[in-house]
């Protein structure tokens, strides 16, 4: 794997993107739009949450390039624009279920 020099405006990008990506809540909308684009309301019935919520969070998923939204008609259907997303999610998913494993087997069942 190669490395990427980051300087501060990189750092400033990276650290920016990290922060996006720290709400849960963004995460279960991004989980969400895995399976195929999706409608405000059909990602408050997935979420449980409020519209106003998952409207606030697709604005910011929207503004950081995370997310497309095309509109036909009333709605507004939403896709994930960027599916590295998932990689980066794979890996610290992949990484936290190794340690927990680690622990398991450290402290037995």
């Amino acid at each position: 794997m190669s490395k990427t020099a980051l300087n501060p405006q990189n750092l400033e990008s990276v650290a920016t993107r990290f922060r996006i990506l720290g709400v849960p809540l963004r995460l279960q909308i991004l989980n969400e739009l895995a399976d195929g684009e999706r409608t405000v309301s059909e990602l408050v019935e997935a979420t449980g949450s409020t519209q106003p919520n998952v409207s606030k969070h697709l604005t910011t998923l929207l503004s950081h390039r995370l997310v497309k939204r095309e509109k036909r008609g009333n709605s507004a259907y939403y896709t994930v624009a960027d599916p590295a997303v998932f990689e980066l999610c794979e890996i610290v998913c992949g990484n936290i279920e190794r340690a927990l494993d680690e622990e398991r087997r450290a402290f037995g069942p």
